[in-house]
């Protein structure tokens, strides 16, 4: 085989395998509409936070209700594209105590590339639904110019901060190869991201925000891009090339999580350790 055609062949066959996953999901019609409700209802927080933002207040933390706001649109959109692209690892507790992994490792692919091909998560595109809503309605109301460079750092920003979230969340899939328990931190980080990643990380007290920038880097998500590009960058509490550069960290913390996913895996000893 030419191995310059195996990438290629790679994309083809998951690609056909997330089609048949999608087509399973559609045999069950009430359940796949039902699924994609609960995804956008678990959203509802998000959108009664817009609505009350908008209504209610003109800002906050010197923040604009518009700037506020477009924290919120890209810290929806990096999730929505996490959970459709890389969240199956946010589930990986359940399937190392069902012993799925176990099957995985006798596979000739890549265990996390099961994992991630495993089922096709109906729930994203009700997130999603919700996250380009609010993120249509946070463009049309910043008065930002958008040129080529703001729209390409935007997109960037939106990446990064899916990243950070894949990265987290691989880190905590890695950590329940070898303690189930592990699901409970997922639900608590889930919990953590979805509290504070829609605000101005100065509105809290400095110890937490430094907390949720260098402990929990939930700041390089959204706030740190959104203050690049609304011009907060003075007053984000870190340098602004740091803040710049948070698509750039998003990759390398993924990169770094991959690297302990491999090095968990390989210290992987099965489901009764």
């Amino acid at each position: 085989m030419d191995h310059r055609s195996a990438p290629w062949n790679a994309v083809r066959v998951a690609w056909r395998i997330t089609k048949l996953n999608f087509r399973a999901q559609l045999e069950y019609r009430a359940e796949f509409l039902l699924m994609i409700a609960i995804g956008a209802i678990w959203q509802v927080s998000v959108i009664v936070f817009a609505t009350v933002l908008l209504t209610r207040f003109s800002g906050m933390g010197g923040w604009d209700s518009a700037d506020v706001l477009l924290i919120a649109a890209m810290r929806m959109m990096a999730h929505g594209l996490f959970v459709l692209f890389l969240g199956r690892m946010h589930a990986l507790a359940y399937r190392v105590q069902e012993g799925v992994i176990d099957a995985f490792l006798l596979r000739p692919m890549p265990v996390h590339r099961q994992v991630q091909l495993s089922f096709f998560p109906t729930n994203a595109i009700g997130d999603l639904t919700v996250a380009v809503a609010l993120f249509i309605g946070a463009l049309v109301r910043s008065s930002q110019e958008w040129t080529a460079g703001r729209i390409a750092f935007l997109i960037a920003g939106v990446l990064g901060g899916m990243l950070v979230e894949a990265a987290l969340f691989t880190a905590m899939g890695s950590a329940s190869l070898r303690y189930p328990a592990a699901q409970y931190w997922s639900r608590w980080l889930e919990e953590l991201l979805g509290t504070f990643g829609s605000y101005p990380l100065n509105v809290l007290p400095k110890a937490l925000s430094w907390l949720l920038t260098f402990g929990l880097p939930l700041a390089f998500v959204a706030y740190f891009p959104a203050g690049v590009l609304t011009g907060h960058g003075s007053a984000l509490g870190v340098p602004m090339w740091l803040a710049a550069a948070s698509p750039l960290i998003g990759l390398g913390l993924y990169l770094l999580s991959r690297l302990l996913w491999s090095w968990s895996l390989k210290h992987y000893t099965g489901v009764n350790g």
